[in-house]
Protein backbone atom coordinates (compact mmCIF):
# COMPACT_ATOMS: atom_id res chain seq x y z
CA UNK A 1 0.00 0.00 0.00
CA UNK A 2 2.62 2.36 -1.26
CA UNK A 3 1.79 6.12 0.12
CA UNK A 4 3.88 8.55 -2.70
CA UNK A 5 5.65 11.51 -2.41
CA UNK A 6 4.44 14.98 -3.75
CA UNK A 7 5.26 13.92 -7.78
CA UNK A 8 2.40 11.92 -9.18
CA UNK A 9 3.00 8.63 -11.06
CA UNK A 10 1.37 6.21 -12.21
CA UNK A 11 -0.16 3.45 -10.27
CA UNK A 12 -1.77 0.23 -10.63
CA UNK A 13 -3.71 1.04 -7.14
CA UNK A 14 -7.23 -0.10 -6.99
CA UNK A 15 -7.91 3.15 -4.83
CA UNK A 16 -5.85 6.24 -5.66
CA UNK A 17 -6.17 9.25 -3.64
CA UNK A 18 -4.51 12.79 -4.47
CA UNK A 19 -3.96 14.99 -1.06
CA UNK A 20 -3.37 18.71 -1.91
CA UNK A 21 -1.98 20.37 1.22
CA UNK A 22 -0.16 23.71 1.58
CA UNK A 23 2.58 25.11 3.77
CA UNK A 24 0.62 25.80 6.92
CA UNK A 25 1.21 23.59 9.96
CA UNK A 26 -2.70 23.00 10.50
CA UNK A 27 -2.70 21.70 6.72
CA UNK A 28 0.39 19.28 7.19
CA UNK A 29 -1.21 17.84 10.31
CA UNK A 30 -4.64 17.01 8.12
CA UNK A 31 -2.39 15.28 6.40
CA UNK A 32 -0.77 13.47 9.16
CA UNK A 33 -4.71 12.31 9.92
CA UNK A 34 -5.85 10.99 6.82
CA UNK A 35 -2.52 8.92 6.96
CA UNK A 36 -3.33 7.37 10.41
CA UNK A 37 -6.90 6.71 9.57
CA UNK A 38 -5.64 4.93 6.19
CA UNK A 39 -3.13 2.89 8.09
CA UNK A 40 -6.35 2.20 10.79
CA UNK A 41 -8.55 1.34 8.15
CA UNK A 42 -7.73 -2.05 7.46
CA UNK A 43 -7.52 -1.77 3.91
CA UNK A 44 -7.20 -5.38 2.45
CA UNK A 45 -6.41 -3.75 -1.48
CA UNK A 46 -3.82 -1.35 -2.58
CA UNK A 47 -4.26 2.58 -1.98
CA UNK A 48 -2.00 5.26 -3.69
CA UNK A 49 -1.67 8.40 -1.52
CA UNK A 50 -0.03 11.16 -3.72
CA UNK A 51 0.63 14.23 -1.68
CA UNK A 52 0.63 17.69 -3.43
CA UNK A 53 2.13 20.56 -1.95
CA UNK A 54 -0.10 23.25 -3.90
CA UNK A 55 2.31 26.00 -3.88
CA UNK A 56 4.64 23.98 -5.94
CA UNK A 57 1.87 22.76 -8.52
CA UNK A 58 -0.40 25.30 -8.77
CA UNK A 59 -1.68 23.88 -12.56
CA UNK A 60 -2.40 20.55 -10.76
CA UNK A 61 -4.51 22.62 -8.19
CA UNK A 62 -6.53 24.98 -10.87
CA UNK A 63 -6.97 21.63 -13.09
CA UNK A 64 -9.06 20.06 -10.20
CA UNK A 65 -10.75 23.46 -9.29
CA UNK A 66 -9.35 23.30 -5.92
CA UNK A 67 -11.29 26.00 -4.21
CA UNK A 68 -9.29 25.50 -0.41
CA UNK A 69 -6.82 23.57 1.34
CA UNK A 70 -6.32 20.56 2.77
CA UNK A 71 -8.05 19.01 -0.15
CA UNK A 72 -8.60 15.34 -0.45
CA UNK A 73 -9.67 13.65 -4.31
CA UNK A 74 -10.53 10.12 -4.94
CA UNK A 75 -9.94 10.00 -8.99
CA UNK A 76 -9.94 6.03 -9.36
CA UNK A 77 -12.57 4.11 -8.74
CA UNK A 78 -15.40 6.80 -10.85
CA UNK A 79 -16.55 8.76 -9.78
CA UNK A 80 -14.06 11.20 -9.14
CA UNK A 81 -15.06 12.84 -5.67
CA UNK A 82 -13.50 15.64 -3.81
CA UNK A 83 -13.34 16.45 0.09
CA UNK A 84 -12.09 19.88 1.34
CA UNK A 85 -11.65 21.81 4.85
CA UNK A 86 -10.10 21.60 7.94
CA UNK A 87 -12.19 18.65 9.04
CA UNK A 88 -11.19 16.04 6.05
CA UNK A 89 -11.19 13.06 8.10
CA UNK A 90 -14.66 13.62 9.62
CA UNK A 91 -15.57 13.83 5.68
CA UNK A 92 -13.30 10.87 4.86
CA UNK A 93 -15.14 8.77 7.73
CA UNK A 94 -18.27 9.39 6.30
CA UNK A 95 -17.43 8.50 2.48
CA UNK A 96 -15.21 5.68 3.38
CA UNK A 97 -18.16 2.53 3.24
CA UNK A 98 -19.29 4.30 -0.28
CA UNK A 99 -15.36 4.48 -1.60
CA UNK A 100 -14.70 0.85 -0.02
CA UNK A 101 -17.62 -0.35 -1.76
CA UNK A 102 -16.73 0.85 -4.93
CA UNK A 103 -13.19 -0.42 -4.88
CA UNK A 104 -14.75 -3.79 -4.07
CA UNK A 105 -17.07 -3.33 -6.77
CA UNK A 106 -14.27 -2.85 -9.51
CA UNK A 107 -12.40 -5.37 -8.35
CA UNK A 108 -14.98 -7.96 -8.37
CA UNK A 109 -16.15 -6.85 -11.82
CA UNK A 110 -13.26 -4.60 -13.35
CA UNK A 111 -14.77 -4.93 -17.23
CA UNK A 112 -18.18 -3.60 -15.48
CA UNK A 113 -15.90 -0.17 -16.00
CA UNK A 114 -17.30 1.43 -18.89
CA UNK A 115 -15.22 3.25 -22.11
CA UNK A 116 -15.71 6.10 -20.50
CA UNK A 117 -14.21 5.56 -16.97
CA UNK A 118 -9.94 5.21 -16.16
CA UNK A 119 -8.65 2.28 -15.76
CA UNK A 120 -6.09 2.54 -12.78
CA UNK A 121 -2.99 2.73 -14.76
CA UNK A 122 -4.53 5.71 -16.74
CA UNK A 123 -5.95 7.47 -14.24
CA UNK A 124 -2.53 8.26 -12.77
CA UNK A 125 -1.45 8.83 -16.14
CA UNK A 126 -3.70 10.98 -16.71
CA UNK A 127 -2.34 13.15 -13.77
CA UNK A 128 0.97 12.69 -14.65
CA UNK A 129 0.39 13.88 -18.10
CA UNK A 130 -1.67 16.76 -17.34
CA UNK A 131 0.57 18.06 -15.08
CA UNK A 132 3.44 17.55 -17.71
CA UNK A 133 0.92 19.53 -19.90
CA UNK A 134 0.74 22.30 -17.69
CA UNK A 135 3.94 22.50 -16.92
CA UNK A 136 5.14 22.60 -21.01
CA UNK A 137 2.28 25.31 -21.07
CA UNK A 138 3.87 27.36 -18.50
CA UNK A 139 7.15 27.37 -20.17
CA UNK A 140 6.06 27.99 -23.50
CA UNK A 141 4.40 31.07 -22.03
CA UNK A 142 7.63 32.08 -20.00
CA UNK A 143 9.68 31.53 -23.09
CA UNK A 144 7.29 33.50 -25.75
CA UNK A 145 7.71 36.28 -22.91
CA UNK A 146 10.70 36.37 -23.39
CA UNK A 147 11.51 36.24 -26.56
CA UNK A 148 9.08 39.28 -26.62
CA UNK A 149 11.48 40.93 -24.31
CA UNK A 150 14.13 40.15 -25.99
CA UNK A 151 12.59 41.51 -29.44
CA UNK A 152 11.25 44.47 -28.15
CA UNK A 153 15.25 44.85 -27.10
CA UNK A 154 16.72 44.46 -30.44
CA UNK A 155 13.88 47.25 -31.59
CA UNK A 156 15.08 49.50 -29.40
CA UNK A 157 18.64 48.81 -30.12
CA UNK A 158 18.26 49.54 -33.57
CA UNK A 159 16.27 52.28 -32.39
CA UNK A 160 19.11 53.36 -30.47
CA UNK A 161 21.41 53.21 -33.84
CA UNK A 162 18.62 55.42 -35.91
CA UNK A 163 18.27 57.83 -32.46
CA UNK A 164 22.45 58.30 -32.37
CA UNK A 165 22.52 58.81 -36.08
CA UNK A 166 19.50 61.15 -36.40
CA UNK A 167 19.81 63.37 -33.09
CA UNK A 168 23.78 64.05 -33.77
CA UNK A 169 24.03 65.06 -37.12
CA UNK A 170 22.82 68.45 -36.57
CA UNK A 171 24.55 69.49 -33.75
CA UNK A 172 27.76 67.90 -34.89
CA UNK A 173 27.23 70.00 -38.39
CA UNK A 174 26.53 73.26 -36.18
CA UNK A 175 29.64 72.37 -34.24
CA UNK A 176 32.04 71.68 -37.28
CA UNK A 177 30.50 74.90 -39.17
CA UNK A 178 31.63 77.19 -35.68
CA UNK A 179 34.76 75.46 -35.46
CA UNK A 180 35.67 75.65 -39.39
CA UNK A 181 34.45 79.20 -39.06
CA UNK A 182 37.15 79.89 -36.66
CA UNK A 183 39.66 78.06 -38.25
CA UNK A 184 39.21 79.96 -41.31
CA UNK A 185 39.72 83.47 -39.30
CA UNK A 186 42.82 82.50 -37.43
CA UNK A 187 45.81 84.98 -38.82
CA UNK A 188 48.35 83.58 -41.38
CA UNK A 189 51.04 86.09 -39.69
CA UNK A 190 51.63 89.08 -37.65
CA UNK A 191 49.73 91.82 -38.12
CA UNK A 192 46.43 90.48 -40.13
CA UNK A 193 43.44 91.84 -39.17
CA UNK A 194 40.69 89.25 -37.65
CA UNK A 195 37.86 89.50 -40.14
CA UNK A 196 35.36 88.51 -37.40
CA UNK A 197 34.50 90.91 -34.08
CA UNK A 198 35.30 89.71 -30.95
CA UNK A 199 31.46 89.51 -30.14
CA UNK A 200 30.98 86.99 -33.42
CA UNK A 201 33.74 85.09 -32.59
CA UNK A 202 32.72 84.71 -28.72
CA UNK A 203 29.37 83.70 -30.17
CA UNK A 204 30.81 81.00 -32.56
CA UNK A 205 33.04 79.41 -29.63
CA UNK A 206 29.44 79.57 -27.11
CA UNK A 207 27.82 77.81 -30.56
CA UNK A 208 30.36 75.14 -30.92
CA UNK A 209 30.48 75.00 -26.66
CA UNK A 210 26.93 74.22 -26.64
CA UNK A 211 26.51 71.74 -29.39
CA UNK A 212 29.10 69.74 -27.68
CA UNK A 213 27.43 69.92 -24.72
CA UNK A 214 24.20 68.88 -26.61
CA UNK A 215 26.14 66.08 -28.27
CA UNK A 216 27.57 65.03 -24.51
CA UNK A 217 23.98 65.07 -23.17
CA UNK A 218 21.98 63.17 -25.67
CA UNK A 219 24.78 60.11 -25.77
CA UNK A 220 24.73 60.39 -21.97
CA UNK A 221 20.58 60.07 -22.14
CA UNK A 222 20.87 57.77 -24.68
CA UNK A 223 23.51 54.84 -23.18
CA UNK A 224 21.61 55.34 -19.78
CA UNK A 225 18.16 54.39 -21.32
CA UNK A 226 19.53 51.41 -22.56
CA UNK A 227 20.59 50.31 -19.02
CA UNK A 228 16.96 50.04 -17.56
CA UNK A 229 16.42 50.74 -13.87
CA UNK A 230 17.63 48.79 -11.89
CA UNK A 231 21.36 48.95 -13.68
CA UNK A 232 21.01 52.90 -12.26
CA UNK A 233 23.41 53.68 -9.33
CA UNK A 234 23.00 56.58 -7.44
CA UNK A 235 25.33 58.37 -4.64
CA UNK A 236 22.43 59.81 -2.57
CA UNK A 237 24.51 62.48 0.01
CA UNK A 238 23.61 65.96 1.74
CA UNK A 239 22.35 68.38 -1.01
CA UNK A 240 22.01 72.14 -1.20
CA UNK A 241 18.85 72.14 -3.95
CA UNK A 242 18.03 75.86 -4.02
CA UNK A 243 21.79 75.95 -5.63
CA UNK A 244 21.35 73.38 -7.53
CA UNK A 245 18.28 74.64 -9.12
CA UNK A 246 19.58 78.50 -9.72
CA UNK A 247 22.60 76.84 -11.20
CA UNK A 248 20.35 75.15 -13.94
CA UNK A 249 18.31 77.82 -14.73
CA UNK A 250 21.54 80.18 -15.22
CA UNK A 251 23.03 77.33 -17.88
CA UNK A 252 19.45 78.10 -19.56
CA UNK A 253 19.49 81.67 -19.96
CA UNK A 254 20.59 81.94 -23.23
CA UNK A 255 17.77 79.78 -24.38
CA UNK A 256 15.33 82.00 -22.04
CA UNK A 257 16.57 85.10 -24.35
CA UNK A 258 16.42 83.40 -27.56
CA UNK A 259 12.66 82.71 -26.91
CA UNK A 260 11.83 86.10 -24.95
CA UNK A 261 10.91 83.24 -22.19
CA UNK A 262 10.32 84.42 -18.54
CA UNK A 263 11.50 82.22 -15.79
CA UNK A 264 10.36 83.10 -12.41
CA UNK A 265 11.63 81.16 -9.73
CA UNK A 266 10.23 80.51 -6.41
CA UNK A 267 12.93 79.18 -3.81
CA UNK A 268 12.24 79.49 -0.30
CA UNK A 269 15.73 81.00 1.88
CA UNK A 270 14.94 78.41 4.50
CA UNK A 271 14.84 75.32 2.60
CA UNK A 272 16.23 71.76 4.13
CA UNK A 273 18.61 69.78 2.28
CA UNK A 274 17.72 67.12 -0.21
CA UNK A 275 19.42 63.15 0.32
CA UNK A 276 19.77 63.01 -3.28
CA UNK A 277 22.70 62.58 -5.96
CA UNK A 278 23.06 66.11 -6.93
CA UNK A 279 24.74 64.99 -10.90
CA UNK A 280 21.56 62.50 -10.85
CA UNK A 281 18.53 65.45 -10.05
CA UNK A 282 20.53 68.11 -11.89
CA UNK A 283 19.74 65.89 -14.86
CA UNK A 284 16.11 65.59 -13.70
CA UNK A 285 15.65 69.43 -13.23
CA UNK A 286 17.33 70.65 -16.68
CA UNK A 287 15.42 68.01 -18.23
CA UNK A 288 12.09 69.31 -17.46
CA UNK A 289 13.62 72.91 -17.94
CA UNK A 290 14.70 71.58 -21.66
CA UNK A 291 11.45 70.44 -22.25
CA UNK A 292 9.66 73.77 -20.41
CA UNK A 293 12.00 75.69 -23.32
CA UNK A 294 10.74 73.55 -25.92
CA UNK A 295 6.91 74.12 -26.12
CA UNK A 296 6.54 77.28 -24.34
CA UNK A 297 5.66 79.48 -27.26
CA UNK A 298 8.04 82.55 -27.56
CA UNK A 299 7.07 85.43 -24.85
CA UNK A 300 5.38 82.77 -22.60
CA UNK A 301 6.37 82.07 -19.25
CA UNK A 302 8.09 79.33 -17.02
CA UNK A 303 8.18 78.64 -13.19
CA UNK A 304 10.46 76.86 -11.01
CA UNK A 305 9.50 76.26 -7.88
CA UNK A 306 10.33 74.29 -4.48
CA UNK A 307 8.18 73.29 -1.20
CA UNK A 308 9.40 71.80 1.74
CA UNK A 309 6.10 69.82 1.22
CA UNK A 310 6.21 67.63 4.62
CA UNK A 311 8.63 66.24 7.32
CA UNK A 312 10.30 64.15 5.13
CA UNK A 313 9.83 65.28 1.33
CA UNK A 314 10.58 68.33 -0.61
CA UNK A 315 8.84 68.69 -3.84
CA UNK A 316 10.06 70.45 -6.89
CA UNK A 317 7.82 71.82 -9.47
CA UNK A 318 8.43 73.04 -13.36
CA UNK A 319 5.44 74.92 -14.82
CA UNK A 320 4.75 76.46 -18.32
CA UNK A 321 2.56 78.17 -20.48
CA UNK A 322 2.60 75.57 -23.59
CA UNK A 323 0.29 73.11 -25.08
CA UNK A 324 -0.30 71.10 -22.20
CA UNK A 325 -0.95 67.53 -22.20
CA UNK A 326 -3.93 65.11 -22.79
CA UNK A 327 -5.05 63.53 -19.49
CA UNK A 328 -5.20 60.20 -21.80
CA UNK A 329 -1.20 60.58 -21.99
CA UNK A 330 -0.62 62.08 -18.60
CA UNK A 331 0.30 58.58 -17.44
CA UNK A 332 1.93 57.25 -20.58
CA UNK A 333 4.50 60.08 -21.04
CA UNK A 334 6.77 58.88 -18.78
CA UNK A 335 7.10 55.35 -20.44
CA UNK A 336 10.24 54.41 -22.32
CA UNK A 337 10.09 55.96 -26.04
CA UNK A 338 7.08 57.68 -25.92
CA UNK A 339 5.82 60.27 -27.44
CA UNK A 340 2.86 62.57 -28.37
CA UNK A 341 1.55 62.30 -31.70
CA UNK A 342 2.25 66.40 -32.26
CA UNK A 343 5.63 65.54 -31.53
CA UNK A 344 6.42 63.35 -34.20
CA UNK A 345 8.49 66.01 -36.01
CA UNK A 346 9.91 67.83 -32.92
CA UNK A 347 13.33 67.34 -31.67
CA UNK A 348 14.02 64.52 -28.99
CA UNK A 349 13.87 60.83 -28.65
CA UNK A 350 11.21 60.08 -26.39
CA UNK A 351 13.19 58.92 -23.49
CA UNK A 352 13.48 61.90 -21.02
CA UNK A 353 11.00 61.96 -18.73
CA UNK A 354 11.78 58.35 -18.33
CA UNK A 355 15.12 58.68 -17.75
CA UNK A 356 13.36 61.56 -15.22
CA UNK A 357 10.91 58.92 -13.59
CA UNK A 358 13.66 56.28 -13.26
CA UNK A 359 15.84 58.68 -11.19
CA UNK A 360 13.21 60.32 -9.34
CA UNK A 361 12.01 56.55 -7.83
CA UNK A 362 15.74 55.40 -7.17
CA UNK A 363 15.71 58.25 -4.54
CA UNK A 364 12.09 56.41 -3.46
CA UNK A 365 10.62 60.46 -4.60
CA UNK A 366 7.43 60.33 -6.96
CA UNK A 367 7.14 62.51 -10.52
CA UNK A 368 3.80 63.26 -11.76
CA UNK A 369 2.42 65.92 -14.13
CA UNK A 370 -1.02 68.03 -13.87
CA UNK A 371 -1.53 69.73 -17.43
CA UNK A 372 -4.86 71.36 -18.81
CA UNK A 373 -4.83 71.53 -22.74
CA UNK A 374 -3.77 74.23 -24.26
CA UNK A 375 -3.26 75.98 -20.80
CA UNK A 376 -0.05 74.13 -19.88
CA UNK A 377 1.76 71.95 -17.61
CA UNK A 378 3.14 71.34 -14.30
CA UNK A 379 5.62 68.84 -13.86
CA UNK A 380 6.43 67.64 -9.65
CA UNK A 381 8.84 65.42 -8.14
CA UNK A 382 9.67 64.85 -4.90
CA UNK A 383 12.97 64.07 -2.99
CA UNK A 384 13.87 62.80 0.52
CA UNK A 385 14.87 65.30 3.38
CA UNK A 386 18.40 64.88 4.22
CA UNK A 387 18.08 63.20 7.97
CA UNK A 388 19.05 65.34 10.97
Amino acid sequence: MPVSGSQPHPSDAALQLLLFVDRRPSSWEQLRSVRRYLQDAKINFDYDLEVIEVGDKPYLAEHFKLIATPALIKIHPKPQQTLAGSNLVEQLDRHWSRWRRSVEDYLNNPSAQSETEASPESAMDFVTNSSQLMQLSDEVFRLQRENEELQEQLRFKERLISILAHELRNPLTAASLAIETLESVIPKSEGDILPLSPQRMSDLFDRARTQTRLIEKTISDILQASQGESQLKIQPKSLNLGRLCREAVSQQQKRLQAKSLKLKTDIPNDLPRAYADGERIRQVVLNLLDNAIKYTPAEGSIKLAILHRTAQKIQVSVSDTGPGIPLENQQTIFEDRFRLQRDRGIEGYGIGLALCQRIVRAHYGQIWVDSVPEKGSCFHFTLPVYPK
